[in-house]
């Protein structure tokens, strides 16, 4: 198998070592998931040394100095290349050490990082992959995060014979011996060195150029992926979005999937992604010509990544102009940034020619079915989801549903009204989104004040209500309204939640997953986590609970009356408890658009033309 790199270049003129920090990682211990670092560099008086809490793009204080164990530290002679004496160490916070050492000395550290999460945001370590984000692997050197680095990975017996996938500078070619092969690669300063994961493992590989500007795809696990098909696709796409923007912030681009049972997920960097991905997902030699609903989505998932290389690696909200790992950095923006991604995300696969409209049309009800199904739309902006993002985002619990709204789904429907608010008035979102770039190359980040002064420059409006109602209000949006202007008809249809309850089926009766705010069930006492074991005096089971109403007209089971009370035994923890409810079925509902006037389509479905 021969080694690539996506960002190779042929002439590196070398790095200074007495500036350079020096990392050299390796894989010695395989069987105990640990990663075998060894850095060195010119020291600071007392140098303190800290690794991130949290990585670009996950927010979500992750604590990754919680798998870094045995560091020790030593002076290096330079005339003899031997150590000349240790060096005590002392932790003095929770992500940070200082070094007993004087400035000028050379100093070389050594620690080992347990590397067992299997996700795009840590680092994993089997006799089968070694995947890092650096970010949780190479600490950082206080007062020369703005050094260049040399990374080395020496992949030892355990990964000779697989292909590393990294999208870092290549610094030399690869050094070969018996058992292993060690890769040098080049970072300009820690921050880029951390926005560039790598992996080895057994991959399947395929490549294309899109404007000049190759890509490359590594999919490892295993799978059965036709390379072709999936190439073609993602070309498309790709193509598409550089031409969307005029041109692209990176000279190469690397997508590096891993291919599970069912884990799903991606993260952005500069000029590649790192996906995770359930196999089902990846297209199949008898894929069909309009992509199957999973394989849509792992063609969803990265476009969404492929656009973060515009919307938040280089167009960045004010806040993450300088990124401080070491505590949250919070921005009320990620409703554009994650939001308007998660709106062309998929209206990019159907103007790519990659879906058609009614699939695209199929996804977009999805995305409002979501919305319309969160009753915590109504209590929480997306303004406020932006900036919670990192207490309540990524820590959802059975409350989160009526309490948070998402600033992926609400922000991309903003971003859809936004759109065809705009195009009313003879502009567009893409004019927004162009503009955003060309500000982002004259080094220019995103304020509060940045989009709504666009407007005002687009359409002489700067439509303060909307931003009002619907960003830092919880006006419900006018998607109807919008919709039925650009000719597509908006059906509602309901669920019924018996009750107010989201159940499972388990050996010991229904569990209660979740319990919709102001429902019969919640007014009653039943909480989540309850398992309801018998209504009625009956066996608690799906079929009976789904029997005491219907989505018509919520008419109790006819031997039961109208207006009885239901008597619900359940087990709280290991305590019984009875609860009388009034037998009324709450509705969620769900959408299903089609075209109802396909002339009305053109402007809004196809890119706008130019920008006005």
């Amino acid at each position: 198998m021969t080694e690539y790199d996506t960002n190779a270049e042929h002439s590196i003129s070398p790095l200074n070592s007495e500036l350079a920090i020096k990392y050299i990682l390796s894989f010695e211990h395989v069987g105990q998931h640990l990663i075998d670092v060894s850095m060195s560099f010119s020291a600071l008086a007392q140098q303190e040394l800290w690794i991130p809490v949290w990585v670009p793009g996950s927010y979500l204080i992750r604590e990754f100095a919680r798998h870094v164990s045995t560091l020790s530290a030593t002076v290096l002679d330079l005339q003899s290349q031997q150590s000349a004496r240790h060096i005590y160490v002392e932790k003095i916070s929770k992500n940070r050490w200082r070094l007993n050492c004087e400035a000028g000395e050379t100093i070389v550290v050594h620690y080992q990082v347990y590397a067992f999460d299997l996700s795009v945001r840590g680092a994993y370590l089997d006799h089968t992959r070694a995947y890092a984000n650096p970010a949780c692997v190479c600490l950082a050197v206080a007062g020369r995060e703005q050094h260049p680095i040399q990374l080395i990975i020496n992949s030892g017996q355990s990964f000779a014979q697989h292909p590393i996938a990294c999208s870092l500078t290549k610094m030399s070619a690869i050094q070969h011996t018996e058992n292993n092969r060690i890769y040098h690669y080049r970072a300009k300063n820690y921050d880029d060195l951390i926005d560039h994961p790598f992996e080895i493992a057994e991959q399947s590989v395929n490549s294309f150029d899109v404007n000049g500007i190759p890509h490359t795809i590594a999919i490892s696990g295993r799978h059965r992926t036709d390379m072709t098909r999936l190439a073609n696709d993602l070309k498309k796409i790709c193509r598409y979005e550089i031409e969307f923007f005029g041109s692209a912030p990176f000279k190469n681009y690397l997508f590096m999937v891993m291919a599970t049972g069912s884990s799903y997920g991606g993260l952005e960097h500069q000029n590649c992604t790192s996906l995770i991905t359930p196999r089902e997902d990846l297209p199949s030699g008898n894929e069909a010509e309009q992509p199957s609903a999973a394989y849509r989505r792992f063609l969803g998932l990265c476009s969404h990544e492929y656009f973060h290389a515009w919307m938040i690696k280089f167009v960045r909200p004010q806040e993450f102009a300088v990124l401080d790992l070491e505590r949250e950095v919070y921005t009320r923006m990620l409703w554009v940034f994650e939001g308007f991604t998660s709106y062309y995300d998929d209206l990019i696969l159907y103007r790519s020619g990659v879906i058609d409209r009614p699939s695209y049309l199929e996804l977009l009800a999805e995305q409002i079915t979501r919305y319309l199904q969160n009753a915590g739309r109504e209590h929480q902006s997306v303004s406020d989801s932006s900036f919670d993002a990192w207490i309540k985002y990524y820590r959802p619990d059975e409350n989160s549903q009526n309490a948070t709204t998402s600033y992926y789904n609400k922000g991309a429907l903003i971003g859809l009204c936004l759109d065809l608010t705009l195009r009313e008035r003879g502009s567009s979102l893409d004019a927004v989104m162009r503009q955003l770039y060309q500000f982002a190359q004259q080094g220019q980040s995103l304020t509060a004040s940045t989009i709504p002064d666009l407007c005002e420059q687009l359409i002489g409006d700067r439509l303060n209500d909307f931003w009002l109602n619907y960003v830092e209000g919880t006006l419900e949006l006018p998607l109807e309204t919008l919709l039925d202007k650009v000719g597509v008809k908006y059906t509602v249809e309901h669920k019924v939640w018996p009750l107010g309850l989201k159940t499972s089926e388990s050996p010991n009766g229904l569990v209660i997953q979740q319990v919709l705010r102001d429902s019969v069930g919640a007014d009653a006492g039943l909480s989540a986590h309850d398992t309801l074991i018998a209504i009625d005096g009956i066996r608690a089971t799906t079929g009976l609970l789904a029997q005491w109403a219907d989505a018509a007209g919520f008419n109790v089971r006819a031997c039961t009356g109208a207006g009885t009370l239901l008597t619900c035994h359940v087990f709280r923890r290991d305590e019984l408890m009875t609860f009388q409810i009034q037998p009324v079925a709450s509705a969620i509902h769900t959408i299903r658009l089609s075209v109802a006037h396909p002339e009305r389509l053109t402007d809004w479905l196809e890119p706008f033309s130019s920008i006005h």
